[in-house]
C-alpha cells in the first residue's frame, strides 16, 4: 500500500503557527528566513505573535500555511508515493514532489494571495457551507439559482460526503442557502470569507496568476500530484501547469482526490502543516485509512 502526504488551504492558520519548527529545527528556521525576505517582511512575526485578524488577511495567510506546511514536511524526510492540497495546498504539494522549487512556489503564492485580495475587493462575493445534502442536490439547485436569478452560483469545495461548499454573488447565495434549506440541508452557513473563491468571481485573479506561472519552470515530478480540478493522478509538467491555472475559478475536487488516491493504493494519509482539517475529511471519505498529522 501507499503513503499520501496531504497539504492544507486557507483556514487553517492559527496565532503561533511554525513557532515550534522554527525554534526546534535549524533547517526550517533557514526556510522561514528565506521566506521572510521573498516577502519583503518578517511574515515569520505574524505567523508566531500575530492577532487572528491580522492572519485572516488573504496575502498573509496562504503564504504562511505555505510556509507552514513545506517546513513540516521537509523536517519528515519523507518519500511520498503521492501527494495532494486542498486549494493553496496544491502548492505546497508541488514543492514535496519536486515540481516547483520552495522560493519558486512561495512566489507564486504571493502572487495568487494578492491577486485574490484584490479580486474580493473588486466585486462583492461570498461562500457557504451545505451540510447534508447530496452532491448533485447541491449542483442542481445552483444551476436552478443562476437559470432564474442570472446570479452566479457554483459548488466550490467538494469537502466530503455532505459536506459542499458553494461560492457566488451575495445574491446568489442567499438565494440558494434558502433552496437548500428547502430541500432539506442540515445547515447552509454563510461563512466569514471575503469573496467567492473557486468561481468566475476569481478570473482577474486567474488571468495574473496564470502569467506568473506561464512564466515559471515546472519540473517533472517524482510522485503524482492528484490536481483540484480534474481529482486524479497528473505526471505531465505541462497540464500539472495547466491545472494550476484552472484551479482559481474551477471547484476543489477534493472527496474525488481522496477517493481517486485509495483506488490508486493509497492507505495512509499524512497532513503536513498546521491543524487537522484534512485529516477529518479524509476519514468522512475513507472511515478505512490510516490519517496522521504533523
Amino acid at each position: 500500500m501507499k503513503h499520501a502526504y496531504i497539504f492544507p488551504g486557507q483556514g487553517s492558520q492559527f496565532s503561533g503557527m511554525g513557532l515550534p519548527l522554527y525554534e526546534s529545527d535549524a533547517a526550517a528556521k533557514e526556510l522561514f528566513e528565506q521566506a521572510n525576505s521573498i516577502m519583503g517582511f518578517r511574515i515569520s512575526d505574524v505567523m508566531f505573535h500575530g492577532t487572528d485578524e491580522e492572519l485572516k488577511q488573504t496575502r498573509v495567510t496562504q503564504p504562511a500555511i505555505f510556509i507552514h506546511s513545506v517546513a513540516a514536511f521537509k523536517k519528515l524526510g519523507a518519500t511520498p508515493d503521492m501527494v495532494a492540497g486542498h486549494s493553496l495546498g496544491e502548492f505546497s504539494a508541488l514543492v514535496a514532489n519536486g515540481v516547483l522549487p520552495f522560493e519558486d512556489a512561495l512566489r507564486l503564492v504571493r502572487i495568487r494571495a494578492e491577486a485574490m485580495q484584490k479580486a474580493c475587493e473588486a466585486k462583492p462575493s461570498t461562500m457557504a457551507a451545505i451540510l447534508g445534502l447530496d452532491d448533485t442536490k447541491v449542483e442542481h439547485i445552483c444551476s436552478a439559482v443562476e437559470d432564474e436569478s442570472f446570479e452566479i452560483v457554483v459548488p466550490a469545495n467538494y469537502n466530503c460526503p455532505g459536506q459542499l461548499v458553494i461560492s457566488g454573488s451575495l445574491k446568489g447565495i442567499e438565494l440558494a442557502c434558502t433552496r437548500m434549506k428547502d430541500a432539506g440541508a442540515k445547515r447552509a452557513l454563510v461563512l466569514p470569507v471575503g469573496g467567492a473563491f473557486h468561481s468566475p468571481f476569481m478570473e482577474p485573479a486567474r488571468e495574473e496568476l496564470a502569467a506568473a506561472i506561464a512564466a515559471t519552470v515546472f519540473n517533472k515530478p517524482k510522485c503524482p500530484v492528484y490536481q483540484n480540478v480534474v481529482a486524479r493522478a497528473v505526471t505531465d509538467p505541462v497540464d500539472i501547469r495547466e491545472n494550476l491555472m484552472a484551479q482559481l475559478t474551477g471547484p476543489v475536487r477534493w472527496t474525488q482526490t481522496i477517493q481517486a488516491m485509495v483506488a490508486d493504493g493509497a492507505s495512509d494519509f499524512t497532513e503536513c502543516g498546521p491543524g487537522k482539517v484534512l485529516q477529518g475529511l479524509v476519514q468522512k471519505i475513507n472511515k478505512g485509512a490510516v490519517v496522521s498529522g504533523v
